[in-house]
């Protein structure tokens, strides 16, 4: 089976191309990614654990559904497959903001992502693909940022960063989750 292509980008963002997933992680390359954050009316958040067979962060907690932008698709439609296809679920999705990272993984994989997150409300209880979650959960926000802060090495670097530089952007927007 071919290898991917995914979407490498400028530093402005501007696809200039696209690549195979995994040489743009083996060299760094700039690309871009999406993360989805879901609630619930109750204003928590919808977590999942990487499923053990991941490429990549194997076993570690983060959003309910991340990936990449790839050929002849829009951010929004494929971040609404990629959510159907993890979690077995769709919702409307809303863009919260983009960001830039760089991490060099455990297994020498470079992640080089402009990230844009965005946000689902989903009531119910999804049915994951098993080649993607191991475990799901919904936390409560206060519980989740104690967590990450006391046990940071159980969560996604991605997720992790955004839930520590972007926390006050997050919890308002599940604060209007649980306002609706």
């Amino acid at each position: 089976m071919a290898e991917p292509l995914i979407a490498v980008v400028d530093t402005n963002d501007n696809i200039t191309g696209y690549a195979e997933k995994q040489q743009v992680h083996t060299d760094g390359i700039l690309h871009r990614a999406f993360s989805i954050l879901i609630c619930n009316r109750k204003g928590q958040m919808l977590i999942h654990q990487r499923a053990h067979e991941k490429y990549h962060s194997p076993d570690l907690w983060t959003n309910a559904c991340c990936s990449h932008l790839t050929p002849d698709k829009q951010m929004g439609s494929v971040a609404i497959e990629r959510l159907t296809n993890e979690m077995g679920f769709s919702c409307p999705l809303e863009h919260l903001f983009t960001f830039h990272y760089r991490v060099e993984l455990d297994n020498g994989l470079i992640e080089n992502e402009i990230d844009w997150v965005y946000l689902g409300q989903f009531d119910g209880n999804p049915t994951p693909n098993p080649n993607e979650v191991a475990d799901w959960m919904w936390v409560d926000m206060d519980y989740l940022v104690n967590d990450i802060e006391v046990n940071p090495n159980r969560f996604t670097y991605w997720f992790r960063y955004i839930m520590q530089v972007y926390k006050y952007e997050v919890l308002e927007a599940f604060g209007r989750c649980k306002a609706a």
